[in-house]
């Protein structure tokens, strides 16, 4: 059986959690995850508020615990990291995910809490070599583990899109990892190789239930994709998606990148699909940069890098925090973010947020 293959199947708000049965089932997940030894549900949390697209969704999270619970795949746990601007259990609750994980009893367990150590990794990480030296660290707790990564179909001001390569940037780095901004392309394919190294068994299941369009990773446009997505190759996902969304997959650097060094395949005709098809779907998204994402770019690697020391690697960082907290949830969210969640609940996927 070829190793590039991704499950997608087309659903609806009725249908969801046992399209993701099916979903997970077609790409044959077992074989990449073993029962035998623990499974990390690494989440996806971009906003400590809720917001449609912005983080993993809460049938998204039940669909997949329930099929593992019924696959008999007792040895779980959910995780997720903050960030400089993210409070975790403000978005576990906002996101709705806590019903989930006490109804299946699989516990929650920030990434705050848990240890970090270096690890020596085999193979070249030269992107988190240049930025952290010899100084990087990862969770002690996810050696030897399974990842199940839990992203979203989203685009990305840094990253032009979002996926599956992407969700491990939030659980190998610290809430430091802004430092990566400025190789953001090359860290995501160290990571990957991390990754291959660190975990027995690798997978991800991608929502595009409800996607993002535009600024991401949070001032988006809701769109109603209605597919979701499954597959043991980080990199094959991430391509299929960025293909829907309407990009050309190979013209994205971490793909291309990765692709290359043969970390997956990136190259749509040389990925298996599997499930409904979705050759004439193309979503025609576009990468917008936020007011916070253009300016980060701007003192990182524009026209004002000269000031990046002096404003990311100083107290002067607290203001960039501040700045970016009161942009998102003080003027964005009320102003433009709430209008949106409001047509947002009167769809059916809405709807079914609310009931949880």
């Amino acid at each position: 059986m070829p190793e590039s293959i991704v499950s997608i199947l087309k659903t609806n708000p009725r249908n969801v959690l046992e399209d993701y049965k099916r979903l997970v089932h077609l790409a044959s997940y077992q074989r990449y995850l073993s029962k035998d030894i623990k499974t990390i549900i690494k989440l996806n949390l971009s906003w400590s508020l809720y917001y449609p697209a912005c983080s993993t969704e809460p049938w998204q999270l039940e669909g997949i615990i329930r099929v593992l619970k019924e696959d008999g795949y007792d040895n779980l746990v959910a995780m997720e990291n903050r960030t400089v601007v993210t409070n975790i259990m403000k978005g576990v609750s906002g996101n709705k995910w806590l019903p989930v994980l006490d109804r299946y009893k699989v516990p929650f367990v920030p990434l705050t809490d848990v240890e970090w150590d270096k690890y020596s990794i085999k193979a070249d990480t030269p992107a988190l070599d240049a930025i952290f030296g010899d100084t990087h660290k990862i969770p002690s707790c996810f050696v030897g583990c399974n990842v199940l990564h839990l992203p979203t179909v989203k685009t990305h001001g840094h990253t032009v899109m979002t996926g599956a390569m992407k969700n491990a940037f939030g659980g190998l780095i610290t809430e430091q990892r802004h430092h990566c901004h400025k190789m953001i392309h090359e860290v995501l394919v160290d990571l990957l190789k991390i990754q291959k190294e660190i975990h027995p068994g690798i997978f991800a299941v991608m929502d595009g239930t409800v996607c993002g369009n535009g600024a991401g990773p949070r001032t988006m446009e809701p769109y109603m994709g209605n597919i979701l997505l499954a597959s043991g190759d980080q990199v094959a996902i991430d391509a299929v998606s960025a293909k829907i969304m309407g990009f050309d997959p190979m013209k994205i650097k971490f793909i291309k990148m990765a692709h290359d060094l043969g970390l997956g395949c990136g190259d749509i005709d040389q990925i298996e699909i599997v499930g409904d098809d979705i050759r004439d779907l193309n979503f025609h998204f576009h990468t917008g940069k936020s007011l916070v994402v253009w300016g980060d770019q701007l003192f990182r690697k524009g026209t004002f890098r000269f000031f990046e020391p002096l404003l990311f690697h100083t107290p002067l960082f607290n203001l960039c925090i501040f700045a970016s907290a009161t942009y998102h949830d003080r003027i964005w969210y009320p102003l433009i973010g709430k209008k949106r969640i409001e047509e947002f609940k009167k769809t059916e996927w809405g709807r079914l947020f609310q009931q949880y």
